[in-house]
């Protein structure tokens, strides 16, 4: 038995997907909050969205030099996004009834209050595995 046996990929836990009701103005027949489903998203993805959403900034003073910058806003929006299984937010059916063209501007209008997608954002870091928000971060990070 390999000394590594216990880091192989058979012995990792799979992360269930959850279900969240992310708006009240979204509800069954019997005025129930709709439920949508999360799935976790892989380090790899979560790499791959930030570097998306980041963009090189001229550091003040010192010509031709640039600093990273990730533009917040735009990377919750695309990790909620990529999360979502339930609705599928690529639906183009389901973009056109709302009249966008992306996933993270159905996801916007379909969640269009701001407290309940703050709230929103706040379930999908923690379901992520971010134990506090990534605007709690920025705050500390000033401080």
């Amino acid at each position: 038995m390999s000394k590594f046996s216990k880091f192989m990929k058979a012995n990792k836990i799979e992360k269930k997907n959850e279900m969240y009701a992310p708006t009240k103005s979204l509800c069954d027949e019997n005025g129930r909050p709709l439920e949508w489903e999360f799935r976790h998203i892989t380090s790899k993805e979560n790499e791959s969205l930030r570097d998306d959403c980041t963009i090189e900034v001229p550091i003040t003073g010192k010509p031709n030099m640039f600093r990273p910058k990730v533009l917040s806003g735009k990377y919750i929006q695309k990790m909620i996004a990529a999360s979502v299984v339930t609705p599928d937010l690529y639906d183009a059916q389901l973009q056109d009834s709302y009249g966008v063209s992306t996933p993270e501007d159905l996801l916007l209008a379909m969640v269009d209050d701001p407290g309940e997608y703050n709230e929103l954002t706040a379930f999908v870091q923690r379901f992520q595995g971010f134990g506090t928000s990534f605007g709690d971060k920025v705050e500390e990070a000033k401080n």
